[in-house]
């Protein structure tokens, strides 16, 4: 299963990759926007964090088909091939697709509410396909319901694509959907700290450190005996 950061923010991301064996960015133009920056500069910095093996997705905004498949094929001239574009999942964006597959252009089906949403962009060839979790729920739906129902019907159609579930508000949320064994999770870096965020944890290493100072003495390690 593939782990990425669901943010635009180059200090959050440099922060997790330093610490957590995540995969790659996702970023769409709401979460850009909030940088205040010219969106290709943001993602060519986040891409020098990355490397060019991370997978980096980035969001068409037309809503014509046409525009998407102009925008894709810059987003991946500019930034790579292991780009994979964001195509929302209507009527326009389903053609979009179709086109963007002849060409070889990865992508991935996006703004995600309903399994057949899910289900159609994989036909398409999506690599991979975004239901919105918690979005969902606000909705008065179940979002890993739908999630697992996305995940179910591709698996027994034998489609060669996945979820990449995302719109998480905590950390239960993705481990049903790991548990489950989705292909992909892009997470927020505050639920992402809060997976293993547990005071119990803290107490426990202080407590390690505290036996082993009174068997060898003040800041002496394992490295120093």
């Amino acid at each position: 299963m593939k782990f990425c950061i669901d943010d635009a923010n180059v200090d959050k991301i440099r922060r997790i990759y330093e610490y957590y064996p995540v995969d790659g960015v996702s970023t769409n133009p709401s979460i850009l926007a909030k940088t205040g920056r010219e969106p290709y500069e943001v993602l060519k910095e986040i891409r020098s964090i990355i490397g060019e093996d991370g997978e980096l997705f980035v969001q068409a905004t037309s809503k014509e088909a046409e525009g998407m498949v102009e925008e894709a094929r810059r987003i991946v001239k500019e930034l790579g091939k292991t780009t994979l574009v964001k195509i929302p999942c209507t009527p326009e964006g389903f053609k979009a697709m179709k086109q963007l597959k002849k060409e070889g252009i990865r992508f991935i089906g996006t703004a995600i509410y309903t399994a057949m949403q899910g289900f159609l962009a994989a036909k398409c060839g999506a690599e991979y396909v975004a239901p919105y979790v918690n979005r969902i729920d606000n909705m008065g739906f179940d979002g890993i319901r739908v999630s697992m129902e996305i995940h179910d019907a591709i698996t027994e159609n034998g489609l060669d694509s996945g979820l990449l579930a995302a719109s998480f508000k905590n950390s239960q949320q993705v481990l049903e959907l790991i548990k489950y064994g989705v292909k992909a999770v892009t997470v927020s870096p505050d639920v992402i700290e809060g997976l293993v965020k547990n005071a119990a944890v803290d107490a426990a290493v202080d407590q390690f450190t505290e036996d082993f100072r009174g068997l060898v003495g003040e800041g002496k390690t394992m490295a120093d005996c």
